[in-house]
């Protein structure tokens, strides 16, 4: 059994990965429905939340359906990161998360998320302090190393585990390759079997697929992984991915039917947690995926992805049925 402090996860968990504009409520909804574990939102900015913002402090709704989940926090001054880890806590999370891996430069050029990879003795500084100042386990998500010239993960899991973190996630790129080439899974093997580390090592990165996750899993002796780009317009990776493992083979992928009626509950629930305007705008991302591998769908994809309305994206949904379904 996996745990995270006391938190039980099963025996090989498959958590989803923290995702701006991704990671919310209604996606959330989804993706524990379709098998995934642990849940994550999407990062907060510290500075953000200590300074109310509107978005920052949305991003702060978490249900009890979708326990256990943690929520993600970034940035770079200790005082703002301790001020955010209180106002966190008070949402009552199963889980702080911090976030050292986001690659984007208006966050890592500021030395936040994987910008704090350039300076390890401040990432040590800054985890501590939020460790000291939660009683709920803190976590942390990273990758292996600014670049290839700092792939310091082996060492800087161990101190982060030694000043009190319950787990580690691990993308297996540098900040520098962004989301680029192969993700290289040595160093998280690395990790995992150091034999002085005892906290779950989670493995992120290019994981599609059943086949995947078992030979990630049997390779490199991982507790658990994080499902990312994988996810997105498709949270039926995640009961795939269970499948495989248990049986062997892929299940049959969802129908016609299914993609609409998921495509459909998940334009509706984002519509009512963003509003209109918002919640069909980032919903937009997904459909390529929900509809994936359909011949002939161009037309319909630039019809979901223009819609300006909820009306517009149901009656091209309707159509998407009527168009592609096999006649009985």
């Amino acid at each position: 059994m996996v745990k995270i402090a006391d938190i039980e996860l099963g025996e090989f968990p498959l958590l989803l990965a923290p995702m701006e504009d991704v990671s919310d409520p209604p996606f959330r909804a989804l993706c524990k429905k379709h098998g995934a574990d642990v849940m994550y939102t999407e990062f907060i900015s510290s500075e953000g939340l200590i300074r109310d913002a509107v978005k920052s402090v949305e991003k702060l709704d978490i249900y009890e359906y979708e326990r256990p989940v943690g929520i993600q926090v970034f940035g770079n001054e200790i005082s703002s990161m301790i001020e955010a880890t209180k106002i966190i806590d008070q949402t009552n999370p199963d889980i702080i998360d911090i976030n050292y891996g986001c690659p984007v430069k208006k966050v890592a050029c500021k030395g936040s998320g994987a910008g704090i990879l350039q300076d390890i003795p401040k990432m040590i500084r800054l985890t501590k302090a939020i460790v000291d100042a939660t009683d709920k386990p803190v976590t942390v998500k990273t990758r292996l190393g600014w670049d290839d010239n700092t792939k310091y993960i082996v060492e800087v899991a161990e101190a982060l585990q030694d000043i009190g973190i319950k787990a580690i996630s691990i993308h297996g790129r540098t900040r520098k390759q962004m989301y680029k080439g192969e993700a290289d899974w040595t160093l998280i093997g690395e990790v995992k079997n150091n034999p002085r580390m005892h906290i779950p090592v989670f493995g992120n990165g290019d994981i599609d697929s059943g086949e995947k996750a078992v030979a990630a899993k049997n390779k490199y002796g991982v507790d658990g992984i994080m499902i990312g780009r994988a996810s997105i317009g498709y949270p039926w990776i995640f009961e795939e991915i269970k499948h495989y493992m248990e049986h062997g083979v892929n299940p049959e992928p969802p129908t016609l039917e299914q993609r609409v009626d998921v495509a459909r509950k998940h334009v509706q629930m984002s519509v009512d947690w963003k509003g209109p305007r918002l919640g069909i705008v980032e919903t937009r991302r997904h459909y390529g995926n929900y509809f994936r591998h359909i011949p002939h769908f161009k037309e319909f994809r630039s019809r979901l992805v223009t819609g300006e309305t909820l009306e517009e994206i149901e009656l091209t949904l309707d159509e998407i049925l009527e168009t592609f379904s096999e006649p009985v």
